[in-house]
């Protein structure tokens, strides 16, 4: 079989797949269905953060896929109040509600805000010019990109766009109606752009003025991507609201949306639901990569390998006038270039370097946690030929 023309024939054509097949993954490496190797510096969208099919992992896969792989939320699940309570006491405490998706995690906080501002006339969500919330009505609606929410207009009322890391512009934007402010503390789909210190401080105190509540989006910035559990942590600001998905399955479909006590205390029951979320087997995974994620020393070997990976593209910006500007924090890391960068992407897949281009112009960096220097060594190797054979 042609696997190539058998996807143009039987799937949505939705995604500009890249020509290659993987067949396997290990750590921080995938091989294709011709046995080529490549190091991933992409994980997946920062899915695959512990790397491809981590031990422990598929250990505890294998261990609950034995013993019961569904059961509804008619009834309970060990799994999932294991992971329930290791998320709790890890973020800011409170309760989790579980869905498959980073979308949908953020569908459920949209939800949650509007109950909340129900009772008090309001529904209106301030969000973000140059955000990424997700893919579904409400999350496109809440995205301040309108390239993804072309052709699917009209979009839900109830959303007001500010600018990123301008306080100003949020002030401007709060009104009577308003519930919720939803952020990215890091744009990832919008280019790898950082909240400022100083901006969310801002909008927790316009929040606390205002009684909004402040919901983070850390689906792609969150679980050790920074360098800390939770990118929060490394502002010393606190949400009410935290969605998480992605990586937390260590490659498996899972969204989480965690909440203070008190607002949790505004859905009842019947007022949200999924018929997949908090499957036990994606709990049981998600368990281990808490577990691993949490880990002291890896955290710390994200921060040290992250600013050693962002010093040696610094050296690279020097030798390659193409290279416009380099930003990151842990592993997540952006180049901006002068020029597209889509060749840039296939110049390193070609030599066996996965990376990705966002906003046309921005080489977006999202290794496996568990890289080293030597793997820097070779990602940026790579990278610099690609950019000798580019200029």
């Amino acid at each position: 079989m042609n696997y190539f023309e058998a996807e143009k024939m039987y799937i949505f054509q939705t995604y500009k797949r890249n020509p290659v097949l993987f067949v396997k993954g290990k750590g921080k490496y995938l091989w294709d269905d011709k046995g080529k190797k490549y190091l991933d510096f992409f994980s997946g969208i920062s899915v695959s953060s512990l790397g491809h099919c981590h031990p422990q992992v598929v250990k505890a896969i294998r261990t609950q896929s034995e013993k019961l792989i569904h059961a509804s939320n008619l009834y309970y699940t060990e799994p999932q109040i294991k992971l329930a309570r290791l998320l709790s006491e890890s973020s800011m405490g409170g309760k989790v509600f579980f869905s498959n998706s980073g979308a949908e995690a953020n569908e459920c906080a949209i939800k949650l805000a509007r109950k909340f501002g129900k009772s008090t006339g309001r529904h209106e969500i301030i969000s973000f010019e140059n955000s990424f919330h997700g893919r579904t009505i409400a999350t496109l609606s809440a995205t301040g990109q309108k390239k993804f929410s072309k052709g699917f207009e009209p979009m839900l009322a109830g959303f007001k766009f500010a600018k990123f890391n301008d306080i100003a512009s949020v002030k401007k934007l709060i009104g009577k109606k308003t519930c919720a402010i939803i952020v990215e503390p890091v744009q990832g789909e919008g280019g790898v752009h950082f909240a400022e210190k100083s901006f969310l401080k801002g909008l927790r105190e316009l929040c606390n003025k205002k009684k909004l509540l402040l919901i983070f989006d850390e689906i792609q910035c969150g679980l050790g991507r920074t360098g800390k559990i939770f990118a929060y942590k490394n502002y010393g600001v606190v949400p009410e609201v935290l969605t998480l998905a992605k990586s937390l399955g260590g490659g498996l479909p899972i969204g989480a949306t965690i909440s203070k006590n008190e607002i949790a205390k505004t859905f009842g029951f019947g007022d949200h639901g999924s018929t997949f979320g908090g499957n036990p087997v994606c709990c049981a995974a998600a368990v281990e990569v808490l577990k691993i994620v949490g880990n002291a020393n890896l955290l710390k070997n994200i921060s040290k390998t992250g600013s050693y990976f962002i010093s040696e593209l610094k050296k690279l910006q020097k030798r390659h006038p193409l290279i416009k500007e380099v930003r990151g924090l842990g592993l997540m890391i952006g180049i901006e270039l002068g020029a597209e960068g889509k060749n840039i992407v296939s110049g390193c897949l070609k030599k066996g370097l996965l990376t990705n281009c966002t906003q046309n112009t921005i080489l977006r960096f999202l290794p496996p946690l568990i890289i080293n220097k030597k793997d820097v060594d070779a990602a940026v190797s790579i990278l610099s030929d690609v950019l000798n054979n580019n200029r």
